[in-house]
């Protein structure tokens, strides 16, 4: 053989192989490989880390999920994703799938696709325990409230209630935490979040829920757009901790403790048929 054909046949695979690195790393489970996997690191009961550890509905489902994709728990790499960066981690290759409480909506799927949902919450409002003067969002005219950046729920509020003046934090606990400090009124996001945050020992007493949510928050696993194969996988995967029992025991173990109710007419949800390959791109 030539050297000029073995130089090519170099070049071919080196291209080859930067190829099959820029897929991600779903596709290639076993032998060490990692699955990168963007959660929230900030919400009690959903997605919490507590020094090396990580916890929550989230984690588990995720762990799940990569099991049945044929990766081990500890292939899992945990990134953090605050709710404004979680479709720019999963189109510039940091994850390969975000499980952050996050809602799929028609504008999410044109930047990425979805796969769930596994579980369905509403928004709803936290606030100190003794302001009596908050009952539900149209009580907010002229009150401060907080969300997060690029969330379903601050963007709810903008469209719906143009009286309420809304700050919005990168994160949640930075919300609550300037609620503690009497800077906003309320905070906004889902019920099943709200609870966490209102359980934790630190605020336990201090703060509460509402309890009138206004809106169904779709959790779905999000990872790149048009990969229908991805898809079908995933949606299995959460059939199935559906149905063996796996996914009530998540939610008693994650949800149970902060005394959040789950609405049964909507959980455990049905996820959504994913798109046939001539739809999805």
């Amino acid at each position: 053989m030539t050297i000029r054909r073995l130089a090519a046949l170099g070049a071919a695979l080196v291209l080859t192989v930067g190829l099959s690195a820029c897929t991600g790393g779903v596709s290639h489970a076993g032998g060490g490989a990692k699955l990168k996997v963007g959660i929230k690191f900030d919400e009690p009961g959903l997605g919490f880390k507590r020094g090396s550890t990580y916890a929550g509905l989230d984690v588990d489902v995720a762990t799940y999920v990569a099991e049945q994709l044929g990766y081990r728990a500890s292939d899992i790499q945990w990134v953090q994703a605050p709710s404004a960066q979680r479709e720019t981690l999963i189109s510039t290759g940091q994850v390969d799938l975000v499980v952050a409480t996050y809602s799929i909506t028609d504008q999410r799927k044109k930047k990425v696709s979805f796969a769930g949902p596994y579980f369905v919450a509403g928004q709803d409002l936290l606030v100190r325990s003794d302001d009596t003067s908050i009952t539900g969002p149209e009580s907010l005219t002229g009150k401060k409230l907080c969300s997060a950046s690029g969330s379903t729920s601050a963007q709810k509020v903008k469209d719906k209630y143009s009286g309420v003046q809304l700050q919005e934090y990168q994160t949640y606990s930075e919300c609550v935490a300037a609620l503690v400090a009497g800077r906003v009124d309320a905070v906004t996001t889902d019920n099943a979040i709200l609870a966490g945050y209102a359980a934790e020992p630190a605020y336990k007493g201090t703060l509460r829920v509402v309890g009138k949510a206004f809106s169904q928050e779709r959790y779905g696993i999000g990872f790149r757009h048009g990969d229908v194969a991805l898809c079908q996988k995933i949606t299995t995967a959460i059939t199935s901790m559906i149905s063996s029992g796996a996914w009530q025991r998540a939610v008693d173990a994650n949800l149970g403790p902060s005394g959040f109710r789950v609405d049964r007419t909507t959980n455990p949800p049905q996820p959504d048929p994913c798109p046939s390959e001539s739809t999805s791109s």
